[in-house]
């Protein structure tokens, strides 16, 4: 079992090596203001001009340039390659949030992994923040005020049922599964309650509904235990 190695109260920013805006990165710190690093995700924070307060990973793509910028006691070394840098977050880090974000780049197959170990670490919550959207696994029951005709979007990563009040097309009583139904381009008629029954359910909102969905995770202890 992986140590824990960041215990927190608030909700933490977590970078990755992918690409990565300041603007971004300086938003989530606005919501959450520990940071920590995946590896290589080590230089885009230095180049932002923020320290990480821990480094994680198998540092196979933390260079010696950055690795020289940070404290020794900060880099958290491990080794073993059965899972991913991001997989060794989420297992060495325990807060009620986490702001991925770095986590969404180009490469279909990584952004595969990553949702994989959103379901596999789920109870940890963890919030990643792309170009256009936001994903995290859907908890199971949350309320958030969204604006009508905001795109809401459900996609299965095993076998689950879901209700809803506020969506065009409700969910209740509908079975989903990653070779049956799915949920994708739903909308808002306005604010929504969603509920599903197992953490399997990806939830994909609008980029800008990034405060208001922090918010209502950090109101209530939404998640699977």
């Amino acid at each position: 079992m992986q140590d824990i190695i960041v215990l927190s109260d608030a909700p933490v920013t977590l970078i990755g090596g992918g690409e990565t805006e300041t603007k971004t990165l300086r938003e989530a710190l606005e919501l959450a203001p520990r940071l920590v690093a995946a590896d290589g995700g080590a230089r885009a924070a230095l180049d932002a001009g923020h320290v990480p307060e821990a480094v994680i990973g198998d540092m196979d793509s933390l260079q010696a340039r950055d690795r020289a910028r940070l404290d020794a006691g900060s880099i958290h070394q491990i080794d073993e390659q059965d899972s991913t840098d991001f997989d060794k977050c989420l297992s060495a880090i325990r807060a009620p949030l986490l702001l991925g974000l770095g986590f969404t780049g180009p490469r279909l197959d990584h952004q595969l992994a990553v949702f994989n170990s959103l379901v596999r670490h789920h109870r940890q919550r963890c919030i990643l923040i792309g170009k256009k959207e936001l994903v995290m696994l859907a908890p199971p029951s949350l309320r958030l005020d969204l604006v009508p005709g905001a795109v809401v979007s459900l996609f299965p990563m095993g076998a689950v049922e879901a209700k809803s009040e506020g969506l065009q097309w409700p969910v209740g009583g509908l079975s989903f599964a990653p070779d049956g139904r799915v949920g994708t381009s739903n909308r808002a008629t306005g604010p929504i309650w969603l509920a599903v029954t197992a953490p399997k359910m990806l939830l994909i909102l609008p980029r800008d509904t990034l405060a208001p969905l922090t918010e209502a995770l950090m109101a209530r202890p939404y998640g699977w235990g």
